[in-house]
Protein backbone atom coordinates (compact mmCIF):
# COMPACT_ATOMS: atom_id res chain seq x y z
CA UNK A 1 0.00 0.00 0.00
CA UNK A 2 1.15 3.45 -0.71
CA UNK A 3 0.15 6.97 1.89
CA UNK A 4 0.32 10.37 0.27
CA UNK A 5 0.46 13.18 2.16
CA UNK A 6 -2.38 15.95 1.25
CA UNK A 7 -0.39 18.39 1.88
CA UNK A 8 3.02 18.06 -0.74
CA UNK A 9 2.14 14.85 -2.13
CA UNK A 10 4.67 13.35 -0.58
CA UNK A 11 4.48 9.15 -0.76
CA UNK A 12 5.15 7.16 2.02
CA UNK A 13 5.21 3.60 0.10
CA UNK A 14 5.11 0.13 2.74
CA UNK A 15 7.01 -2.03 0.46
CA UNK A 16 10.15 1.17 0.36
CA UNK A 17 9.27 2.62 4.05
CA UNK A 18 11.01 6.31 4.78
CA UNK A 19 14.97 5.94 5.21
CA UNK A 20 14.78 9.74 6.54
CA UNK A 21 12.64 9.07 9.31
CA UNK A 22 14.48 5.54 10.29
CA UNK A 23 11.29 3.50 8.79
CA UNK A 24 12.24 0.05 7.36
CA UNK A 25 11.14 -1.46 4.46
CA UNK A 26 8.42 -3.34 3.94
CA UNK A 27 7.12 -1.43 7.58
CA UNK A 28 2.87 -1.44 7.32
CA UNK A 29 1.79 2.19 8.04
CA UNK A 30 -0.39 1.06 10.86
CA UNK A 31 3.14 0.28 12.59
CA UNK A 32 4.28 3.66 11.63
CA UNK A 33 4.64 5.54 14.97
CA UNK A 34 1.68 7.78 15.62
CA UNK A 35 4.30 11.16 15.66
CA UNK A 36 5.47 10.24 11.80
CA UNK A 37 5.65 13.48 10.12
CA UNK A 38 6.13 13.86 6.63
CA UNK A 39 9.91 14.58 5.03
CA UNK A 40 8.80 17.20 3.25
CA UNK A 41 6.73 19.01 4.44
CA UNK A 42 6.57 18.27 8.32
CA UNK A 43 3.16 17.66 8.70
CA UNK A 44 1.68 14.60 10.65
CA UNK A 45 0.37 11.67 9.97
CA UNK A 46 -2.92 11.98 10.17
CA UNK A 47 -2.56 14.05 7.11
CA UNK A 48 -1.91 11.80 4.84
CA UNK A 49 -4.79 9.30 2.93
CA UNK A 50 -4.46 6.01 1.20
CA UNK A 51 -3.37 6.38 -2.26
CA UNK A 52 -5.84 5.31 -4.87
Amino acid sequence: MKYVCDVCGYEYDEAVGCEEAGIAPGTKWEDVPEDFTCPLCAVGKDSFSAAE
